[in-house]
Order: C-alpha cells, then sequence, then structure tokens
C-alpha cells in the first residue's frame, strides 16, 4: 500500500495497541513496505520498544522511522510522512479524546485490538461509533484469545467489523517486544508469526490497488 495511515485504537486500556503496532510495523516493512511509527500515547512504550531495537541494531537500523509527538501535531507529521513513506502506524492513547480523535480523523484504516472480555466489547463502541462519523474505514482484531474459547465467540457474535485474522493468548507477541523485534523477526514459523502474517495480508487487502509490487 502507498501513503496509507493505519492508526491503532481502543477506548479502553491494555488491548494490546502497542503490542499490535510493533508486530504489524515490522510485517509491513519484510513484506517491502516502507514504514514510519508515530507514537502519542502518553506512556511511551513504542518509543521503548524503538530505543531498544535502535540499541540492538544500530541508529539508523531498525528498517523504521520513529516519531513520538502531541496528538495536535499529528495532522502536520502525517502530511510530512506522507511523501516518503508507505504505511503510516500510529499508537493512540486509550479513551476517545482529543488526541485519540485527531490520530483517528487523520487515518485510511483504524484498527481496534479487542481482548474476549465484556468490558472490551463495551468499550469498542465509542471508537466504532467515532470511526463511522468521521467515515473513516475500520476493522476490529481480536486479541489474546484462548483457543476454542465460548466467551470468545459470543464477544464475536456481537461485533461487525470484524477481521478474519485473529490473534492468540501467546507469550511471544510480549517477549519479542523485549527484544526490540516483532514475533515474525523471533520466530518466523511460529503460530504467532502465521497469525500476524496472515493479519498483514488481510489489512495490505483492504487497499489492492496500492499493494506494492515488491510487497
Amino acid at each position: 500500500m502507498r501513503n496509507k495511515v493505519i492508526t491503532v485504537a481502543q477506548q479502553k486500556g491494555g488491548a494490546g495497541k502497542t503490542t499490535l503496532v510493533v508486530h504489524l510495523a515490522v510485517a509491513l516493512m519484510q513484506r517491502g513496505c516502507r514504514v514510519a511509527l508515530i507514537d502519542i500515547d502518553p506512556q511511551g512504550s513504542l518509543g521503548h520498544w524503538h530505543r531498544i531495537r535502535t540499541e540492538r541494531m544500530g541508529e539508523g537500523y531498525t528498517g523504521l522511522h520513529f516519531s513520538t509527538l502531541s496528538g495536535w501535531r499529528v495532522g502536520s507529521e502525517v502530511s510530512r510522512l506522507r511523501k516518503n513513506y508507505d504505511v503510516i502506524l500510529i499508537d493512540s492513547p486509550p479513551h476517545v479524546e482529543t488526541e485519540a480523535r485527531t490520530a483517528m480523523r487523520s487515518a485510511d484504516l483504524i484498527i481496534v485490538p479487542v481482548q474476549p472480555s465484556p468490558t472490551d466489547l463495551w468499550a469498542t463502541k465509542a471508537t466504532m461509533d467515532y470511526a463511522k462519523s468521521e467515515r473513516v474505514m475500520a476493522r476490529i482484531v481480536m486479541n489474546r484469545m484462548a483457543p476454542q474459547s465460548k466467551i470468545a465467540q459470543a464477544i464475536m457474535d456481537e461485533l461487525d467489523g470484524l477481521c478474519d485474522a485473529k490473534l492468540g493468548n501467546r507469550i511471544v507477541f510480549a517477549s519479542a517486544l523485549l527484544e526490540g523485534k516483532g514475533v515474525t523477526e523471533v520466530d518466523p514459523k511460529s503460530q504467532a508469526s502465521q497469525e500476524i502474517k496472515a493479519l498483514t495480508e488481510e489489512l495490505l487487502a483492504l487497499f489492492p490497488q496500492e499493494v506494492l509490487e515488491n510487497a
């Protein structure tokens, strides 16, 4: 895809936004996309991961561009980065407040991670409603799913815009971050890696005319 902005958003904290941003960024990079990251979450977890990656790989050798800034500056930063990057991934703060809204308004696609719990389900509505009001395409990704979970199925039955690809409750998604890497780098043949690759392909397919020739 070319010059696309993907904002990962969820009103509820702890849904796995940063983890999803990291693994998608690395997988998209591996598919030949030029990827930029923007962190507007005050917790700064994405920035911490990128610092580890830089320390291990060297300045300028992470394969990713990284910016951290206040939400009100997102629009100008996105406009600047669109000129040089195929995909811009934004890690937004929890709560549908000013900074998160700015990040969603700047997006071509909003991804909403949802854990199989009622509180995640209830929190998702505000994010999806805002995406609809701004006419921004949005997709929900089930995250940290246990196999054959009845509650997960019940949650999915309540959701519209659900991605086919789903992410399991796998330790490697978190442990890879401690190495400054994505799961497709640390264990490319694992089930977790296959799940991220499937999600990446599904997202690329949303912009079929924009897919890079080498992606």
